[in-house]
């Protein structure tokens, strides 16, 4: 068994921790920013390939306390690099440190490069080492004197799912979009509404989700071409996402947007993610926003003050989002904004409020249900 870390958006851990228990890890344990679990080199390939909300999926080599470089030297030297790194392969050293003791970066990347160099020239009983095989690139977090050392498996960050080529201005990471889906509790038998859809994301994320298509299946990820993880195992974990798979669900989405540039995009990306036939998109304003079903999610990333230029253009919008969503059964609203006043240009305190991270934009999920 193999300990791992998922680093992820602020808010995001209860989600991340759902599924992956869902995906049968062992010791899923959920922290500000980050959830530890452990498991084999399938949950490995599982977790990189099936998690809709995980921004990379980590190896935790380590973890202990340091005061001095000595200190980090020593505790990085003691770790089994070797388990994980070829004598051939690259390893190169990033990472950050907050309020700690050793805080230059530059300085403890240094350290930790060269305590990995030394543990493997002993192991491996060569001088040199000409890194010219699959990367395996070593992490460290420093918080609190609290040393982290970790190789990532995934590469390109896991929300870079391969469908989205083109983006509108400011466009929603698929990790956020995909959990304001799972927070809103988005149904495979449920209608779909985004009424500001820009580029498509949470359309897209919210039509994968209810056909429960794995977000990572069309992608590679830097652990596939390491020779300690057998390829049998990817190929194992693709055929049962495969298998999981429920096309036929009766999910629909309802999508539109002012712009009719941006609706091509959206169109453009829902095709390319595989998920178009399930989209009805349109060129609308939210002005007039008028359902097409009885019953409807409604989920939306509305135009922030930063993104306007002009705060009172967002206080108008949201009041004409609180004339048109109606309050009425069967029907529920989901609105990601960081405006504090929302509730009152809305005109109506929201059911429930949820605080997300949308990039360093810190938000409020205002959940109408009632």
């Amino acid at each position: 068994m193999t300990d791992f870390v998922i680093p992820c958006l602020l808010g995001l851990e209860g989600p991340i921790a759902d599924e992956l228990r869902s995906m049968e890890a062992s010791d899923v344990t959920a922290e500000n920013g980050r959830v530890l679990f452990s498991g084999d080199n399938n949950i490995l390939a599982r977790a990189n390939i099936c998690s809709r909300f995980a921004e990379r999926i980590q190896i935790l080599v380590g973890s202990f306390t340091a005061t001095t470089f000595e200190e980090l030297f020593q505790g990085t030297l003691a770790l089994p690099w070797e388990e994980w790194i070829p004598s051939e392969d690259a390893f190169p050293v990033k990472g950050y440190s907050i309020n700690s003791t050793l805080f230059s970066v530059s300085d403890c990347q240094s350290i930790i490069k060269k305590a990995v160099v030394e543990r493997l020239k002993k192991k491996y009983k060569i001088e040199w080492f000409e890194e010219t095989g699959p990367v395996h690139q070593i992490q460290f977090s420093i918080m609190k004197d609290k040393v982290s050392l970790l190789i990532d498996t995934s590469g390109r960050g896991l929300h870079k799912r391969g469908y989205r080529l083109a983006a509108a201005d400011a466009p929603l990471k698929e990790t956020l979009a995909a959990s304001l889906c799972y927070v809103s509790k988005l149904r495979p038998y449920h209608t779909l509404y985004d009424p500001m859809c820009g580029s498509g994301t949470i359309a897209i994320e919210g039509a994968l989700m209810a056909m429960n298509i794995a977000p990572g299946l069309r992608r590679n990820f830097s652990a596939e071409r390491w020779d300690n993880i057998d390829e049998s195992v990817w190929k194992q974990e693709r055929d049962r996402a495969r298998e999981l798979e429920k096309r036929d669900c009766d999910f629909e989405c309802f999508a539109s947007d002012i712009d009719p540039e941006v609706i091509e995009i959206a169109k453009s990306n829902a095709l390319r993610a595989g998920v178009l036939n399930k989209i009805h998109f349109s060129v609308a304003d939210i002005r007039n926003f008028k359902p097409m079903t009885e019953r409807g999610t409604v989920i939306c990333n509305p135009p922030y003050g930063e993104r306007l230029l002009d705060i009172n253009e967002a206080e108008n919008l949201y009041r004409d989002m609180g004339k048109v969503f109606d309050r009425k059964k069967g029907w529920s609203y989901s609105v990601i904004c960081p405006s504090e006043t929302f509730e009152k240009s809305f005109g109506r305190k929201a059911d429930k409020r949820r605080k997300l991270y949308n990039g360093m934009i810190k938000c409020d999920l205002y959940m109408y249900f009632k």
